[in-house]
């Protein structure tokens, strides 16, 4: 029985190449219209970080197949590294700074990333979560990190790329957008790469990967590597256009929670997914909030709305893993309409 595609295009057919882009411009420029201070400051720049730590956590899990609870603490190292560099070398670039604060990143993770050729599964998530523990006691216990602060703080300096400030929130929003952006776009290549078909060999078996001449060690560590650059950079966004400032205790063992929940609800291998995980996981808060707040006339306090809004919102996350377990990338996939063929009946 023979099989014919559908004839291309219709109203309800796959967007093109070229209206996905224009689609996607769309998106990213609209808040430039219809944006406003807490939009771009509070919901905006945070969603597009986290989805970058998403996407650094997402290569070495959901493409390499490495468990990793140290996500934050590799934030931490490029927000520092990020902020010494800028600080000690003068004239450097904060663009320069950035992917030198990732670069210290990628160095830790390699660090952290040799148990992974020896163990696996659960003794690797706990050598990771060494690397938690070990880098804010790092970075609190030496005053030189925060230039001499012994509160352990570092503050973000002037938003300025060649002459041009990026203070104002859409400012932030633009630079944090065009960094995303950018990395994303590397990852992207570098996964359709044989590197990144490499780290999908060894994720679903690295003793099948290893006899078609994968080295298992190497990959991983290559995973790690460019892992924790992402990271690294994530953390400096965060550091510099998100919070303004930051200390050692602010990445914590919570942030990297967060992080692996953005990679499980949005779709574990997925670029798509990062986005949509991250969205998630700033919006979701939030709406259960104001809700809560309007249903109880905002009698309750404010704790108790706290406690509330956690147990709504990981009895939320319990139900959707049960009902969609492949993440919202695979949901927004069934959604979309596709090219299916039709059959062709016999003569």
């Amino acid at each position: 029985m023979a099989t014919i595609p559908y004839p291309a295009a219709s109203g309800t057919a796959r967007l093109s190449l070229t209206s996905f882009w224009i689609a996607l411009l769309a998106v990213a420029m609209a808040p430039f219209v219809i944006g406003s201070d807490y939009l771009f400051s509070a919901i905006l720049v945070p969603v597009l970080i986290l989805s970058l730590a998403g996407l650094g956590l997402n290569i070495l899990t959901g493409y390499a197949g490495q468990l990793s609870l140290g996500s934050a603490a590799f934030m931490a190292i490029g927000a520092f590294a990020t902020y010494n560099l800028y600080l000690r070398i003068p004239g450097l670039p904060l663009l320069f700074a950035m992917a030198g604060g990732g670069l210290v990143a990628a160095i830790f993770g390699l660090v952290f990333g040799l148990p992974s050729l020896r163990v696996k599964g659960f003794y690797l998530i706990a050598s990771t979560l060494a690397a938690q523990f070990l880098v804010p006691w790092l970075l609190s216990q030496y005053d030189w990190f925060s230039n001499d602060n012994a509160s352990g703080v570092i503050t973000a300096p002037p938003l300025l790329i060649t002459g041009v400030s990026f203070d104002s929130p859409a400012g932030r929003y633009a630079f944090t957008l065009g960094v995303v952006a950018i990395v994303t776009i590397l990852a992207r290549n570098l996964i359709a790469s044989p590197s990144g078909r490499a780290w999908m060999a060894v994720r679903d078996m690295d003793l099948a990967a290893a006899a078609l001449g994968i080295s298992p060690g190497r990959t991983k560590l290559f995973a790690f590597a460019v892992s924790s650059f992402i990271l690294g950079v994530a953390g400096a966004l965060w550091a510099f256009t998100y919070l303004g400032t930051v200390e050692p205790a602010g990445l914590d063992l919570d942030r990297s929670f967060q992080i692996l929940f953005i990679i499980i609800i949005g779709g574990m291998g997925s670029l798509s997914g990062n986005f949509l995980g991250a969205a998630f996981i700033v919006l979701l808060p939030i709406l259960l909030s104001r809700a809560g707040a309007i249903l109880t006339g905002g009698d309750l306090g404010s704790d108790v709305l706290e406690n509330l809004n956690k147990v709504a919102f990981g009895a939320l996350i319990i139900l959707f893993l049960i009902k969609e377990p492949d993440g919202l990338a695979r949901l927004v996939g069934r959604l979309r309409p596709t090219n299916k063929p039709i059959q062709q009946e016999p003569n």
